[in-house]
C-alpha cells in the first residue's frame, strides 16, 4: 500500500480545498493517506510553523492562498526542499481570466465574506436540525425549503444535506390519521416540496427499518394496500397544493437535493445560489 502526506492549506475554512482533495483521492485504491489540514492561513508566523511541519513530512501540498506574499513565501520553500506543490483552483481562474479578459483580484473583504458565508450555513444547520420531522411548525416561514412526505421518504437525511448547503430546511411527515398543521399550507417564503416513492420500496425499507428496531416485522406500517393508500393521500396533498414532488425512488441523498436546489432555484428566479451566497462564492 502506498503512503502520502497530503497537505491542505487555505487562507479561509478550506471546505473547498477539502472536497476537491477528497474527490481526488477517491480515484486511487491501496493507498493510505496522512491528511494535514491548515485553515485560516494569514500570517507569515503561522505559514512558518507549517513550513517545519512540511520539512519533517513531505508529500503533496495542495493550497489556496490569496495573499501573493505568503503564496509566494510557500512556493519557494517547497521548490527549496523538492515538494510538489498545487493550487487546484489556478487553472479554473486562468480561464475565466482569458474569456473575461480581466485580471483576477484579490477582493478587499473577501475573506469576510468567505467566514459569512461558513456561518450562514451553520446557522442554516442549526436551524434544520431544530425544525426535523415536524418539530417547531410555528417558524417554517423562516426556512428556505419545507420537504413533505409519507415516513422513510430520506426527509431528515435530504434536510441535513440541503442545511450544509446553506439551505434552511424543515420537515414533515404525512401520517393519514395526523393532519400536518394548517400553517403549512399558508407558507408564503419557503418553497415546500413534496417527497414521495414508490410503495414496493417504501415497505422495504419501512420492514428493515422495523427488524433493525427488533420490532415485528408485520404490522399495518408495511401494509401494501396501506402503504399505497399513503402515498395516494400525499400525493393528492401535493397536487391540491401545486407543490413541486421529486420521486426519491431511485435517487441517493444527494441526487434528491440537486433535484430539490435546482426547483429552488427557479422558485426564487434562477439565482443559482442558497441564501446568504448570491455571489456564488465556494
Amino acid at each position: 500500500m502506498s503512503r502520502l502526506h497530503l497537505h491542505l492549506l487555505s487562507d479561509s475554512t478550506g471546505e473547498t480545498l477539502e472536497n476537491i482533495a477528497k474527490a481526488a483521492v477517491a480515484q486511487f485504491e491501496n493507498v493510505e493517506i496522512i491528511r494535514h489540514f491548515w485553515p485560516m492561513v494569514r500570517s507569515d508566523q503561522h505559514l512558518d510553523r507549517i513550513m517545519e511541519e512540511l520539512g519533517r513530512n513531505p508529500g503533496l501540498v495542495l493550497f489556496t492562498l490569496a495573499n501573493p506574499g505568503l503564496r509566494k513565501k510557500l512556493e519557494k520553500f517547497c521548490r527549496a526542499i523538492g515538494i510538489p506543490h498545487l493550487a487546484p483552483l489556478d487553472g479554473v481562474t486562468d480561464a475565466l481570466s482569458n474569456i473575461l479578459g480581466q485580471e483576477t483580484t484579490n477582493r478587499p473583504g473577501r475573506k469576510h465574506i468567505l467566514d459569512e458565508a461558513y456561518f450562514a450555513r451553520i446557522d442554516a444547520i442549526q436551524f434544520t436540525i431544530a425544525h426535523d420531522d415536524g418539530v417547531g411548525w410555528e417558524n417554517w416561514e423562516e426556512a428556505d425549503i419545507v420537504l413533505a412526505g409519507v415516513s422513510r421518504t430520506s426527509k431528515t437525511p435530504t434536510s441535513i444535506y440541503l442545511a450544509n448547503r446553506g439551505y434552511k430546511t424543515a420537515n414533515i411527515p404525512l401520517v393519514p390519521e395526523s393532519p400536518p398543521p394548517p400553517s403549512l399550507f399558508r407558507l408564503k417564503h419557503p418553497m415546500v416540496v413534496g417527497l414521495t416513492t414508490s410503495a414496493d420500496r417504501l415497505v422495504a425499507v419501512r420492514r428493515n427499518r422495523l427488524l433493525s428496531l427488533n420490532q415485528a416485522p408485520e404490522t399495518a406500517y408495511v401494509d401494501m394496500e396501506r402503504v399505497q393508500q399513503e402515498v395516494a393521500i400525499a400525493r393528492r396533498m401535493f397536487a391540491n397544493n401545486g407543490w413541486p414532488v421529486v420521486d426519491v425512488t431511485r435517487r441517493s441523498i444527494e441526487e434528491t437535493a440537486a433535484a430539490i436546489i435546482s426547483l429552488y432555484q427557479e422558485h426564487v428566479g434562477g439565482s443559482g445560489s442558497a441564501p446568504g451566497q448570491e455571489d456564488g462564492r465556494l
